[in-house]
């Protein structure tokens, strides 16, 4: 029988100081994620990010938990239920990066079946999906990215007319996507732009009416830009009044998307003289991803 693993990246279990610290020393003790030399790092994360860091994330993790749980375990876990209804001759399980449901977990429960993993990062990169890589078996077959497959384009262009059809269409489209350094970033950046290229054809936009952004800068070094929060800043000071921004990159909401770009980043635009500020939700469990996570999986267009 064949069977489909999803991988996300992770999340806390709790949002607690604890086990966010719990969490993000395995997160930020991975050399996918953070490049510097271990002898450097790690005393600098135990001895200073892990002391202040938890308390801070934990009060953000508050803010945007579901009744059922972090919002990325809980669509994550929706989204495999309804890819199993969806692929009833294959058996499909969903597993985090860091933290549980574990990979190992997840391949225990799929033993003897001729598997295929999707790491859920629609763009390439080495910190997400070779981290992935790390942690399955050699030989076991892995979709590396899907940023320009039809049925993930049209999922996307799908759930933005859900959006529009209910709150009207605005005059700007901010894609947000999760941001890498600069330096080693160039096509992972490239994937981005050819997404939200594809997506503003999709939607027959204008190249004035949708513009890339990266959002998620982490540290002192440059990260890709334009940078999301003073763009819409910028937007704001400029006499944009409303914006749209939708995170492509992110097919499960999550603290980067409903905290960061709703909370925060929504705050700056309406301080900065912006009026109207919508977050578009990800692509979680819509018909339409199911059906596109189905295609990918089976390596279909």
């Amino acid at each position: 029988m064949k069977g489909v693993l999803l991988v996300n990246l992770g999340t806390p279990a709790a949002p607690t100081p604890q086990a966010v610290k719990r969490y993000l020393a395995e997160f930020l003790s991975d050399p996918r994620v953070v490049k510097l030399p271990r002898l450097l790092w790690l005393p600098i994360l135990y001895g200073i990010v892990l002391r202040k860091r938890p308390a801070q994330s934990a009060k953000k993790y508050a803010a945007v938990w579901m009744p059922e749980g972090s919002p990325l375990a809980v669509y994550t876990r929706r989204q495999a239920e309804a890819l199993r209804a969806a692929m009833p001759d294959f058996r499909v399980e969903h597993a985090m990066r860091y933290g549980e449901p574990s990979i190992a977990s997840a391949l225990s429960r799929l033993q003897g079946c001729d598997v295929t993993a999707v790491p859920l990062y629609p763009q390439y990169s080495e910190s997400t999906t070779e981290s992935v890589a790390d942690k399955l078996p050699a030989g076991l077959r892995m979709v590396r990215e899907f940023h320009d497959h039809p049925a993930y384009i049209g999922a996307l262009a799908a759930q933005l007319r859900r959006h529009w059809e209910h709150h009207g269409r605005g005059g700007k489209l901010v894609l947000s996507f999760h941001g890498l350094p600069k330096r080693g970033g160039a096509s992972y950046q490239r994937q981005c732009l050819v997404t939200g290229d594809l997506l503003r054809t999709a939607l027959d936009l204008g190249a004035g009416e949708c513009m890339v952004t990266f959002q998620s800068r982490f540290g002192y070094a440059e990260w890709l830009q334009p940078y999301t929060e003073p763009t819409l800043v910028e937007l704001a000071r400029t006499g944009t009044r409303r914006v749209d921004v939708f995170c492509p990159g992110f097919v499960a909401d999550c603290l980067e998307t409903l905290e960061e770009i709703g909370i925060g980043a929504r705050e700056a635009f309406l301080a900065a003289g912006g009026r109207d500020f919508y977050l578009v939700p990800c692509l979680n469990d819509s018909p339409e991803w199911i059906s596109a996570l189905a295609a990918i999986a089976r390596g279909s267009g």
